[in-house]
């Protein structure tokens, strides 16, 4: 017996040495061709087999493997060409060394530089990077923004539930306080610093990577971005021939087509891709069915090895029923739940919308990249946007009352309608209508960035910023419901007109914006150090045209100029291979908004306005490692002299000037990869967020625009209403085998304060929070699956949100007594489901 264990002992011992000697271990590391940055994630496999691992935070790899001979080794990444390398396995150790994964889309590189894409421990901001695999897994039939509901800062919602009709937030500001460019384009509206995501309700179809920068960001033109800044880089074009076929489908009866197709580079240096897609449904929210499509076109030349010409154009028409009126939840309540719409009724037994939205904003640009030589280069883009659409609601006398409703709480537009028949056998007009609100706009612009190498250590970059914009607004008949003309009395130049569909009506002017503007910048890099210091200048110049308050000769008014300037500087130093830390600050000083230099819709501009002033500063600490990847950070913003208008009923208007506000939070967010099938994500975000003085004798105007009155705003101390000012999130990534992944997302949102009207604050004595609105938390699952049809690579996702089905307030307007009772809301989407395949040719 002893000798026998002994044997087996010595077989064992045998085994295990045989197999030690026979194990191969194979090490390198993936890095970017371009910026020679570590690629996180991308996956090294022994071809045929399940054996490889995912590169670390490092960019590196290592794989044990017990196989010999000779093997292909396939290194790849979403958005990077793969790499095959032949290696002999023989029981010893093989060094790779660096892999270059260059893009699999040319031009790309030159257009980072344009859109001023942060680097990870090097350029010192805060910032969070969405690649396009998540973009494909996650979006769902979630809105575009909501994509970043995950990311710190970030309060993003559906807003009424229309296709397209969501809203972000960032560290409690708006999307007019937050810079959006596309492809280093900015597309924040020229008057009023808005983005209006349904613009762009299709553009995730042709989304590369999507980068949040929060604070004051990296981009170096002079871009309002005191909240941060969100770069979106489309597609540009593939360097390999091919494409792909979708089609999904979702709830409600979401159904989704799309195709992308292209030429690969060709010899004569040419390259051609072109996708395009159809989105329709019902909606979640009742009556709110869409259509939406999306098409993008991009043709590259590579002239010779120093000169590139790249054209791009993109859209996403669409046209979607709306829910625009917040309600009490009293009477979601009554009126059966959160899907509850009451901006839509019944007209001759048809589903009849009172808003519908329609726009249409393609974008077209032009790009040429300049390699002047081994130390310098000049990115130009030149581009333009021709904007046209509106949306639809009441004009006259408003019928949202309980006298026009019906039991089911919809609009009675059959009594509306007979109403207006009646008046009509009396020779008079419609008393009330539908009309289109129309914001057509024309926008011409050229972004110029030239960059030099001046010693090893020094780069200069700068560049001009140059662009016009021409904004259209009026009203026009949409439908007389039932009556002969609508009596229209605004129009000077035409009294008591009696209009008919499609007649302008109620205003009609145009607002013209000039900018010009220059920056530059010095990036200083050595060793584990990092450091830039930029200033960026630019003047806005403001013209108002009345067509319908002034007479011909008088419609134009004065030009009011106002010029704004910026200055940043950072530095981060990377104080180890594991850890760093970075700081930066800056002053902005930003021209006032159109409608604060024309609050009450004459020509007579605001004297007063003057440009706000924002200060901000901002301490970061990175921690990187094979396994984990962390972020912590600290903000301060200061917002001085904001100005902005309130309506204060249909008649008046009032001016806030001299508002000021403090940002003021942590942020933290980490990945873990636990194996090469598992990662954990995590974030909290806690913010302060509040407005810090009250307003003596804030005049209010008339439709003459002569002061009537004044108010006491009473504001020192009140929270900032609606974004949520602590968020948190976990995030879960599995391989179940191979090609097969899940996802879960867990997100809560708290410390949420309605939205309130300042002007409303006139109590002294009223020094109470807006409603604070319940926290909530939301589950979101995901699956990805690859398999081969044939020949074709193929992919099905499936997206299962809000799994609980969870019934929450995501928006709301404070009421008189500042509790949930008088509150004016919007419930967020109960769950929803999507699923679809992509097939790769």
């Amino acid at each position: 017996m002893k000798n026998t264990l002994l044997l087996l002992l010595s077989l064992l011992i045998s085994v295990s040495i045989n197999a030690q000697e026979s194990s191969t271990l194979i090490k390198g590391t993936v890095i970017d061709g371009a910026t020679g940055e570590p690629v996180i994630g991308a996956s090294v496999i022994i071809d045929g087999t399940t054996t490889g691992a995912i590169s670390d935070f490092d960019g590196n790899y290592a794989i044990k493997t017990s196989l010999l001979g000779t093997k292909k080794l396939v290194i790849s990444f979403v958005g990077y060409t793969s790499i095959e390398k032949q290696i002999e396995l023989k029981g010893s150790t093989i060094t790779i060394g660096e892999t270059k994964l260059n893009s699999d889309a040319i031009g790309l590189a030159e257009v980072e530089v344009i859109a001023s894409v942060a680097i990870d421990r090097k350029t010192p901001v805060a910032v969070s990077t969405i690649n396009p695999e998540s973009i494909e897994t996650k979006l769902g039939t979630k809105e575009f923004p909501e994509i970043l509901k995950s990311t710190p800062g970030v309060y993003a919602t559906k807003q009424g539930g229309g296709y397209g009709d969501s809203r972000i937030n960032l560290r409690g500001f708006s999307s007019a306080n937050i810079a959006v460019m596309i492809n280093g384009v900015p597309v924040n509206d020229m008057e009023s610093g808005a983005v209006y995501w349904s613009n762009w309700a299709g553009l995730s179809d042709v989304t590369r990577s999507m980068q949040v920068q929060r604070g004051l960001g990296a981009s170096k033109v002079a871009v309002p971005s005191i909240g941060g800044t969100i770069n979106i880089l489309t597609k540009t074009t593939d360097a390999q021939k091919g494409g792909n076929v979708y089609y999904g489908i979702g709830n409600d009866g979401r159904e989704k087509i799309g195709v992308t197709l292209s030429t690969g580079k060709m010899d004569n240096g040419y390259a051609v891709t072109f996708s395009g897609s159809r989105t329709t449904g019902q909606g979640f929210v009742d009556a709110t069915s869409f259509e939406g499509y999306s098409y993008f076109l991009n043709v590259s030349k590579e002239i010779n090895k120093k000169h590139m010409l790249s054209f791009t154009a993109f859209g996403a028409p669409q046209t979607h029923g709306q829910r625009r009126t917040y309600r009490e939840i009293e009477m979601y309540q009554k009126y059966g739940g959160i899907k509850y719409n009451s901006d839509w009724g019944y007209l001759d037994g048809q589903e009849y919308n009172l808003n519908t939205n329609y726009y249409h904003k393609p974008q077209i640009s032009l790009n040429h990249y300049w390699t002047i030589n081994d130390k310098s280069n000049l990115s130009t883009s030149a581009y333009v946007s021709i904007g046209n659409g509106g949306g639809t609601g009441f004009l006259g006398t408003s019928k949202d009352t309980d006298a026009y409703r019906r039991s089911d709480g919809q609009i009675n537009f059959e009594q509306i309608r007979d109403e207006n028949i009646d008046a009509a056998e009396l020779g008079n007009g419609s008393e009330t209508i539908l009309r289109s609100s129309i914001n057509n706009h024309k926008w011409f612009g050229a972004l110029s960035v030239y960059d030099n190498k001046l010693t090893d250590e020094l780069t200069f970059m700068g560049g001009l910023d140059i662009r016009y914009y021409l904004g259209e607004h009026y009203r026009e008949v949409e439908d007389l419901l039932g009556g002969n003309y609508y009596l229209n009395t605004t129009n000077v130049n035409q009294p008591d007109q009696k209009a008919v569909v499609g007649d302008k009506v109620a205003y009609y002017n145009d607002g013209e914006v000039y900018w010009l503007g220059g920056f530059g910048q010095l990036e200083y890099t050595k060793d584990r150090l990092s450091a830039f210091i930029s200033g960026a200048v630019s003047n806005t110049t403001y013209i108002r045209y009345d067509y319908f308050n002034y007479t011909p000769g008088e419609q134009k008014s004065d030009q009011y100029n106002f010029l704004g300037f910026s200055v940043k500087g950072g530095v981060n130093y990377n104080l180890t291979e594991n850890h760093n830390v970075f700081f930066n600050t800056g002053y902005i000083s930003r021209a006032p908004f159109f409608r604060s230099v024309f609050p009450n819709y004459t020509n007579d501009g605001n004297k007063d306005a003057e440009n706000e002033k924002i200060m901000s500063f901002e301490v970061g600490y990175g921690y990187r490692s094979s396994k984990f990847k962390g972020n912590a950070n600290i903000y301060y913003t200061q917002w001085k002299d904001r100005s902005f208008t309130r309506q204060v009923n249909q008649e008046f208007t009032a001016n806030l000037l001299g508002v000021n506000a403090t940002h003021m939070g942590i942020e933290l967010d980490g990945r873990y990869q636990v194996s090469r099938k598992l990662s954990l994500t995590a974030m909290l975000s806690i913010g302060d967020w509040t407005w810090d003085n009250d307003l003596k004798n804030v005049p209010i105007y008339d439709q003459n625009n002569q002061v009537v009155d004044s108010v006491n705003v009473y504001i020192d101390g009140l929270k900032v209403g609606n974004s949520a000012q602590t968020t948190a999130a976990l995030g879960l990534d599995y391989e179940l085998v191979k090609g097969l992944k899940i996802g879960a997302d867990y997100n809560f949102f708290g410390n949420n304060y309605a939205e309130f009207d300042p002007t409303r604050r006139n109590d002294s004595e009223d020094r109470m929070n807006a409603w604070k609105m319940e926290d909530f938390n939301i589950i979101d699952l995901n699956v990805r699956y690859n398999f081969n049809i044939g020949t074709f690579n193929t992919t099905f996702y499936g997206n299962v949100d809000n799994l609980l089905d969870v019934a929450y307030v995501s928006d709301a307007q404070d009421g008189a007594d500042h509790t949930a009772q008088t509150a004016k809301v919007f419930y967020g989407s109960g769950r929803t489901w999507n699923m679809g395949m992509k097939l790769k040719f």
